[in-house]
């Protein structure tokens, strides 16, 4: 068996997710304690005592989703399960590099909450949208976004066979919407994010979330982790630094790190932290390619004991 972690990003979050799991594990607690203390702040009190609305917040949404994920993980490593490889969609590569080692989760949540503010005080004033188009080609997608004459829109996280998600103005990105599904789109969705991400909009966060990993001192990668920027993954000597800074305003290729986990032997997925968005790409991929592969994903009691029980039993 081939563990892999999924690791979630934005677009997840929910009012108290994962408070099941906090009020039983004293390792959960731990985490979020530790979270506390480096930051000065509750996560707790962002994660279950903010409204929907607040927690949508690109500042608030991070740090409850990476905390979230860490604290699962936690888990896993007490109960014996270990992934030999990992893998984050945008805000998630955070959480697979702190599962890999290279970020301690002290430095880690400093980035990352560091990471939401900049990404959602210094986009530019606008009325920004994402949304995911599902049942649609990549190259149609593109063109459903060529074809806007007003206002800005592109094609930014590449997820699966079938689903893209667009970012922009959101009047463009509405446009772009209608006419993916003039193209043949099956189903068109708005996200519930905050910013234009994932596109040049973000250059002055990208500047500024730069001077702030330079700060950070990166460890060794004590086990894989394939990288949104090509799908492929991090390798002794790449410079993170850039790689995270330009994260920001670059494509995410998630697509492509899912199909790189399986020619690597990847046959069970666990997505951890909140929701079920990539453990359906995993399937789907898997699908795709033809390979038969266990897809999980652990954001409650119950889902933990559901996989705990499979892994064990395997």
């Amino acid at each position: 068996m081939k563990i892999v972690y999924l690791y979630p990003g934005q677009g997840t979050q929910v009012v108290g997710m994962g408070k099941d799991l906090y009020e039983k594990y004293e390792e959960v607690r731990k985490v979020y304690k530790i979270a506390g203390e480096a930051l000065g702040e509750s996560v707790e009190e962002i994660t279950y005592n903010l409204s929907q609305e607040e927690l949508n917040e690109t500042k608030n949404t991070q740090i409850a989703i990476y905390v979230m994920s860490m604290a699962i993980t936690e888990l896993l490593k007490k109960e014996g399960i270990t992934a030999e490889m990992s893998a984050g969609l945008s805000l998630g590569e955070y959480s697979a590099l702190t599962y890999a080692n290279a970020i301690k989760l002290e430095e880690g949540v400093k980035i990352v909450r560091k990471r939401g503010i900049l990404m959602q005080n210094l986009a530019p004033k606008g009325n920004w949208a994402m949304s995911a188009i599902i049942g649609l080609e990549d190259e149609k997608v593109k063109e459903a976004c060529t074809k806007v004459d007003n206002g800005f829109v592109k094609a930014v996280n590449y997820n699966c066979p079938g689903q893209v998600v667009i970012s922009g103005e959101r009047e463009a990105v509405l446009k772009a919407m209608e006419i993916s599904k003039e193209l043949g789109a099956r189903k068109v969705i708005e996200l519930k994010t905050s910013g234009p991400f994932h596109t040049e909009k973000l250059i002055e966060a990208s500047k500024e979330l730069k001077k702030e990993l330079e700060k950070l001192s990166f460890n060794k990668l004590n086990t894989e982790v394939v990288k949104n920027a090509d799908g492929k993954p991090y390798k002794a000597g790449d410079n993170m630094v850039e790689i995270l800074s330009n994260h920001v305003i670059k494509p995410v290729m998630f697509r492509k790190s899912l199909e790189t986990m399986l020619d690597e032997g990847a046959d069970t997925f666990i997505e951890v932290g909140p929701g079920k968005t990539l453990s359906g790409f995993a399937k789907k991929v898997c699908k795709e390619k033809g390979v038969e592969a266990n897809v999980f994903n652990i954001e409650s009691v119950e889902t933990l004991e559901n996989v705990l029980e499979n892994i064990k039993n395997n």
